[in-house]
C-alpha cells in the first residue's frame, strides 16, 4: 500500500547548501478525503483556500506526518485512511533541505500484522508507520527528525494555555526537536519503559531487580529529557524577550520535578533522587494505575510580559498572538541553528489575527525565506502575499492552482 516516490538518492550538488527547507512535491494516496492527489510546490509560502470541509487541513495533516509523532490532530493511524479505500494510506514528498534533496514516504498497510485494523502506535498495539527515505527503509518515524523540522498551529491549539498540560508538553517537545533530533527517541523510549514498569506493578509487583533496572532507565531518560527542554526554553527566551513586531513579548518556563532539580543539583544527583522516588512510589503508582512523577508530568508556562499575566488569563486573541510569537521566535532560531527555518503549518491563522499582526506574520515569513503552508476560507486575507506565495484552491478532495 505504501507508495513512496521513487528517487535516485540524495542530491548533493554544490548549490544544495543554499537550499531552504521546503516540500516541493506532495503525493497523497487514500489519505483522508484524497484518493490520489499530487501537489507541486516551490520553496515559498503556500496558501490553500476553499470552503470548510474541502480538505485544506487534511493537506497540512499529511505534511505533519513527514515528522515523528501522531500528526497535528493526534489521531490513531487507521483513522487517516480514506473511507471507501483499501484501509491503508500513504504520504510521499520531495523535500529540499539545506544539505540536499530527499524523497520521503510514510504510511500504513491496509491491515495490522495480526489482522486487527484498530491498532495505534502509542498504545502498544501492532500498528506501525512504515517510513522510507530515498527508497530505503528507515528505522521508523524517529528517523525523520534528522531530515525535516515541522511546527504547526491549529484552531484547536487556541485552548493550549487553559487545558491540560499534556498538549503544552507535546508542543514544547516538538520545539525541542529543532535543537536535539534525538529528543523524540528519548521521549518514546521513556514512555515504553514507563508502561512496562506500570504493567509489572499491576500484575503483581514484578521482580525487584528488574523494577529497579526499569526505574534507573526512567530516571536517566527523565534527566536527559528535562535537560533538553530546559536548554530549548533558554534559547527561546532570548528571542521572545527581543520581541517580534506587534506580537507580545513572552517568557517561557518549563516546570517539572526534574527540571526544577536540575537548577540546583548535578544531573547524576537528580537521577539518584528520581530513582529513589520511583521506588518509594511503587505501591501508590500501582493503586493509582499511573506513574505520578517523571518526564511525562512536565508543563510549559507562558507569561505575557507586558501585562505580567500567565497566558491562560489573557484574552483569546492575546493567547493566539503569544502562540504565533513563540513559533516565529523558534523559526528565527532554527534559521541560525540548522541553516533553515522549520516548515510552518498554519491552519486558519489569518482569520484570528488583527490586520497589523497578520501583515507582520506574513512579513516575517517572507523575511525568513520560510515555506509556510497556510489555510483559509477567505483569499482576501492573504492578498499581501500575492505574487510572493503559491495560491492553491481546494474543493472536494482536489487541489488546483487558485
Amino acid at each position: 500500500m505504501l507508495q513512496a516516490e521513487q528517487h535516485a538518492g540524495r542530491e548533493n550538488a554544490p548549490e544544495a547548501a543554499a537550499l531552504p527547507l521546503a516540500v516541493t512535491r506532495l503525493t497523497l494516496t487514500d489519505f483522508r478525503n484524497y484518493a490520489a492527489e499530487r501537489i507541486e510546490a516551490a520553496p515559498r509560502p503556500v496558501v490553500l483556500t476553499g470552503p470548510n470541509g474541502a480538505g485544506k487541513t487534511n493537506v497540512l495533516e499529511a505534511l505533519s506526518y513527514l515528522t515523528p509523532g501522531r500528526g497535528l490532530r493526534g489521531v490513531r493511524l487507521p483513522e487517516l485512511a480514506r473511507i471507501g479505500g483499501a484501509g491503508g494510506w500513504s504520504v510521499a514528498a520531495r523535500i529540499e533541505t539545506p544539505t540536499g534533496v530527499a524523497a520521503v514516504g510514510t504510511g500504513i498497510e491496509g491491515r495490522t500484522a495480526d489482522g486487527d485494523d484498530d491498532g495505534a502506535a502509542d498504545d502498544g498495539s501492532v500498528e506501525r508507520r512504515v517510513v522510507r527515505i530515498d527508497g530505503a527503509p528507515a528505522r521508523g518515524p524517529a528517523a525523520l527528525a534528522d531530515l525535516i523540522r515541522v511546527v504547526w498551529l491549529t484552531p484547536q491549539m487556541d485552548r493550549l494555555f487553559i487545558e491540560g498540560r499534556s498538549d503544552r508538553r507535546r508542543f514544547l517537545d516538538r520545539l525541542v526537536l529543532g535543537y536535539d533530533p534525538e529528543h523524540g527517541r528519548r521521549v518514546g523510549a521513556y514512555e515504553r519503559v514507563m508502561r512496562e514498569r506500570l504493567k509489572l506493578l499491576r500484575d503483581g509487583g514484578g521482580d525487584d531487580v528488574w523494577l529497579s533496572a526499569l526505574e534507573g532507565r526512567m530516571a536517566e531518560a527523565t534527566v536527559a529529557i528535562a535537560a533538553a527542554r530546559r536548554e530549548a526554553v533558554m534559547r527561546l527566551r532570548g528571542a521572545l524577550a527581543a520581541g517580534i513586531g506587534p506580537f507580545p513579548r513572552a517568557e517561557l518556563t518549563v516546570r517539572g520535578l526534574a527540571e526544577d532539580l536540575l537548577g540546583e543539583f548535578a544531573a547524576v544527583d537528580v537521577e539518584g533522587r528520581l530513582q529513589a522516588l520511583l521506588r518509594r512510589n511503587r505501591h501508590a503508582d500501582r493503586d493509582a494505575n499511573r506513574t505520578q512523577e517523571g518526564a511525562h508530568r512536565a508543563d510549559l508556562e507562558v507569561t505575557h510580559l507586558a501585562k505580567g499575566l500567565p497566558a491562560g488569563l489573557c484574552s483569546t486573541g492575546e493567547q493566539k498572538a503569544l502562540l504565533v510569537a513563540v513559533v516565529l521566535a523558534d523559526a528565527r532560531l532554527q534559521a541560525v541553528h540548522r541553516g533553515a527555518p522549520p516548515l510552518l503549518l498554519l491552519d486558519e491563522v489569518a482569520a484570528h489575527l488583527d490586520e497589523a499582526r497578520r501583515e507582520a506574520l506574513f512579513d516575517e515569513i517572507l523575511a525568513l525565506g520560510c515555506q509556510a503552508w497556510m489555510t483559509g476560507t477567505d483569499r482576501a486575507l492573504f492578498e499581501r502575499l500575492t505574487g510572493k506565495a503559491l495560491f492553491l484552491g481546494v474543493a472536494q478532495g482536489k487541489v488546483n492552482n487558485g
